[in-house]
């Protein structure tokens, strides 16, 4: 094995290392939790009058408002964070997460003694959430590394990302059996590894230039060419081209292609052609459909709102629930043993679900058209909004959380290969950081649901949900429908609308 490969084998490694203790650990919320009310995080929040419980309203609002908050800024620092890569480069975006993430610690470690001037325990977990995307969005390069496996070093990411709530699920385990000690201040003193880690890395063995942007590892990943449409270095075109006699031909192609003069712009090479006319017959024909539009005409067309609508209420009933599972089950279940039963499940299977869902999700997406991906994904996301009405029932809800668990890591996965698909990768990093963007500050909202749930109805979580599981309905079937008329459209007129109508 030759020196740079070793290296390279090492990079991906520290990455998903990192990874694992870094890039989603906001999510894990549920399990930290416990930690702070046993901590006694915001109760001088509450007043004589709620009694000698350790959680008032006021203080649990207020540790939901952490969550709400650190989502929030996660989903938003996507875009930002993507244009600093572009500019900067992975190891910039590494150090500044790792600078982020003492900042986090610092705020945690000496929380006494900063409480009189903000508020350290939500200044130092926003703070983790900022640092989330700089650590995990950087690190996508890698898959450059290996051009042939891109989509296996991606998934390996993704798979830390979705595992890194598992840090959290850790150490609750440890402070409540066997180390009690173990207070937040104490915990974030060791958890400084992890930010010194990131640093030696990045001023060591991780690479500061030579690598491709968000929009190009999407290309990579869904077409297996490189950002001018070429084969990528060492690559037969094997997996992409089934035919032997076929394959070679097309590579002749390319490179008389290649040889010819005054190619004075970039325009599609004959492998590019043949590979999108596969993968808009494999989606079903909405590949494509608007690839080559400015980012602005995207953004006006139905295919993009409509999917926001979705993806807004999507989000914002996953972060709910993670923030307010135990609550919630609380009063479903009416049994405050067979809530934390849920909880403690819950947060045990959260890390398991992305790790476990990745390769049914890569098979679902390899054999299956985009339209029948999506019904998949709004039919799993409805189930799941009924199973969180069912009261009385310890399996039901059980099988929502299962469910839920698995959905989350599907969901990024197909809106993100929808995106890749439907508006193309010169523009990826642009749509699709603005969707997820435009989610993560609606899902502030959350904090007034929590509100209503408390105070309007007394605990009660049937409403929202009632609400959140209504509008996944509705946006659901608009643009299942949408859909299936711009194909009907297609089979008439030979291809698909984009119908740029403003909304």
């Amino acid at each position: 094995m030759t020196t740079t490969r070793t290296l390279q084998y090492a990079q991906v490694a520290c990455a998903c290392i990192w990874c694992l203790f870094s890039a989603g650990i906001v999510f894990g919320f549920a399990a930290l939790k416990p930690i702070l009310i046993s901590e006694g995080v915001y109760h001088e929040l509450c007043v004589p009058e709620d009694g000698d419980g350790l959680l008032c309203t006021a203080q649990d609002l207020k540790l939901n408002f952490i969550f709400a908050l650190s989502a929030t800024v996660t989903n938003i620092m996507a875009l930002p964070v993507g244009k600093i890569l572009d500019v900067y480069g992975p190891r910039v975006c590494g150090i500044i997460g790792s600078g982020l993430l003492f900042l986090a610690c610092g705020n945690f470690i000496s929380a006494r003694h900063l409480s009189s001037i903000w508020d350290p325990y939500l200044v130092g977990y926003t703070l983790l959430a900022i640092a989330g995307p700089f650590v995990f969005i950087s690190c996508f390069q890698l898959a450059n590394s290996f051009p042939q496996r891109s989509g296996t070093i991606l998934a390996m990411l993704t798979g830390s990302f979705d595992s890194s709530s598992a840090l959290f699920l850790i150490y609750r385990l440890l402070y409540q059996n066997w180390y009690p000690n173990l207070h937040v201040s104490r915990f974030f003193t060791f958890y400084l590894f992890v930010p010194v880690f990131i640093l030696i890395c990045q001023f060591t063995i991780m690479p500061h230039s030579s690598y491709k942007t968000v929009n190009h590892i999407a290309k990579i990943a869904v077409e297996g060419l490189d950002e001018n449409g070429r084969l990528i270095e060492g690559d037969t075109g094997s997996n992409i081209i089934p035919d032997e006699q076929e394959r070679q031909s097309l590579i002749a192609m390319e490179e008389e292609e290649e040889a010819m003069p005054n190619r004075s712009h970039r325009r599609k090479s004959v492998l590019e052609t043949y590979v999108e006319g596969k993968l808009q017959k494999k989606s079903g024909g909405i590949f494509g459909v608007l690839h080559g539009k400015s980012a602005s005409e995207q953004i006006r067309s139905p295919w993009f709102y409509l999917m926001l609508l979705f993806a807004l209420v999507a989000m914002l009933r996953i972060n709910y629930f993670i923030a307010t599972i135990r609550t919630q089950e609380e009063y479903l279940l009416n049994d405050p043993k067979l809530a934390l039963k849920l909880n403690s499940i819950f947060d045990t299977l959260l890390p398991l679900g992305g790790v476990v869902s990745i390769p049914f999700i890569g098979l679902l997406l390899d054999h299956t058209d985009t339209l029948t991906t999506l019904t998949v994904l709004f039919t799993t996301s409805i189930a799941i909004g009924i199973f969180g009405l069912i009261p009385n029932s310890f399996t039901l809800n059980l099988i929502g959380i299962a469910l839920l668990v698995v959905y989350r890591p599907f969901y990024y996965t197909v809106v993100s290969d929808y995106s890749s698909k439907v508006f193309g990768f010169d523009t990826f990093g642009t749509v699709y950081g603005l969707l997820s963007c435009i989610c993560g500050i609606f899902n502030m909202s959350q904090n007034l649901l929590d509100k209503w749930t408390h105070t309007t109805f007394n605990m009660n979580p049937f409403p929202i949900n009632l609400m959140l599981v209504f509008f996944t309905v509705v946006f659901s079937l608009t643009i299942t429908f949408y859909i299936r008329s711009q194909i009907s459209h297609k089979s008439r007129d030979g291809r698909l609308s984009s119908n740029y109508q403003t909304m």
